[in-house]
């Protein structure tokens, strides 16, 4: 499959001020420090990590809403970061996002039929209210709703409700590309598994790409294909999806997957997989630590990984890691 989305050594860096009137910058905070992956077309990379390891910030970085600091965003080949206002209004109609609160991303004094159209007056495909009128109606459909909803306010209807009405905004355009930022982590579990099963449907009908961010592996392993696990800026692991689960190679994905419920993962892998707790909180992305950043809290430490940075290696079956352990 081709390449759709490529990142290159991504790095968003936010500077800290101190003082009133003369402002002096006295450090940055490195929400992403060096990040690389690709997304073929037609596939969902997941993308995992816990709060604070900067995959929402990748998420905004690869939609353009961010400027990053460094490096570079290539859709088909394009560098984003290049683009001028008339390549972003084009870039914006191929990738679209899903916003991670159904609540707060949906204007609560719009009705569900503007909120929809808003992207096709802005971009200009609204030839007639007729025809305006019936792509609605399609895109509510679409996502499971009825298109006399269309009428409604967002305050009307439950939180997976309103979620299938930003997908269908996101819809609007018939981008190639959605990235999806924890989009059923504000969600009942019962209506996380509607919503999954709404996006690999949409997947299948339509040929999207997804970039799926979510702190939950057990979501992740039922959507994706391939998963991207960051760590504190960093990505430190890479694999297919069922490469990862049977056998994860970083100590922090292993130490992620132990806490993934049984009901969600192989249950001959469940028994050889004991719990592995995880020490101390993850460090300040203001004050990173020297070597491995996993070294605070990694059980297997080394006093190579206290100084020097692991690479990124390429293992067997597309499997990458950056580990001392895997030289």
């Amino acid at each position: 499959m081709e390449e759709v989305l490529r990142v290159e050594d991504l790095q968003v860096h936010f500077p800290v001020t101190k003082g009133v009137l003369f402002k002096r910058q006295v450090g940055s905070v490195k929400a992403v420090d060096g990040v690389s992956f690709s997304v073929k077309r037609g596939e969902t990379l997941g993308v995992v990590g816990e709060s604070g390891c900067g995959k929402s910030t990748t998420g905004l970085a690869l939609m353009n809403m961010l400027n990053a600091t460094s490096g570079r965003i290539l859709f088909e080949g394009e560098d984003i970061r290049g683009f001028n206002r008339a390549q972003v209004g084009r870039f914006r109609r191929r990738v679209q996002m899903v916003y991670q609160d159904p609540y707060g991303s949906l204007n609560p004094r719009m009705k569900v039929k503007s909120i929809i159209g808003e992207p096709l007056e802005v971009h200009g495909l609204a030839k007639d209210k007729a025809a305006y009128d019936r792509r609605i109606s399609e895109l509510l459909r679409m996502v499971g709703l009825l298109p006399d909803m269309a009428d409604r306010y967002a305050h009307e209807f439950s939180g997976g409700q309103r979620q299938r009405i930003g997908i269908a905004r996101a819809l609007a355009l018939e981008p190639s590309v959605i990235v999806c930022d924890e989009p059923v982590s504000a969600l009942d579990v019962s209506i996380q598994a509607q919503v999954i099963n709404i996006f690999k449907d949409l997947q299948a009908r339509l040929g999207l790409t997804y970039v799926f961010i979510s702190h939950d592996l057990a979501v992740v392993r039922h959507i994706s294909d391939r998963i991207v696990v960051m760590y504190l800026g960093r990505v430190i692991e890479i694999a297919s999806r069922e490469e990862l689960y049977r056998n994860p190679k970083h100590p922090y994905t292993q130490a992620l997957l132990s806490a993934v419920p049984e009901a969600d993962v192989d249950v001959d892998v469940e028994h050889e997989r004991t719990r592995i707790a995880l020490k101390g909180e993850i460090p300040s992305p203001l004050n990173i630590p020297s070597g491995c950043r996993f070294h605070t809290r990694c059980s297997m430490a080394m006093e190579k990984c206290r100084s020097a940075e692991p690479a990124m290696v390429q293992a067997k079956n597309g499997h990458a890691v950056a580990c001392h352990l895997h030289p």
